[in-house]
């Protein structure tokens, strides 16, 4: 499992802040051959429509 960028908890507190659920931290992919991880995944749920809104946050510093 990779190590967490300087800025994960950042992105995760202000992703939380804004009414996002964190459904996943380090979500593993593979795609044929390809093995990579997804920093963090969320989901905010509508109310009104009800339906809900998926992401996935790769966090990088420089």
């Amino acid at each position: 499992m990779p190590a967490k960028d300087i800025f994960h908890h950042t992105v995760k507190t202000a992703l939380e802040k804004d009414k996002w659920t964190i459904t996943d931290e380090n979500l593993f992919i593979q795609v044929e051959d390809i093995d990579f991880y997804i920093d963090l995944t969320a989901e905010k749920i509508l109310a009104a429509e009800k339906t809900g809104k998926k992401i996935a946050v790769e966090i990088k510093s420089f």
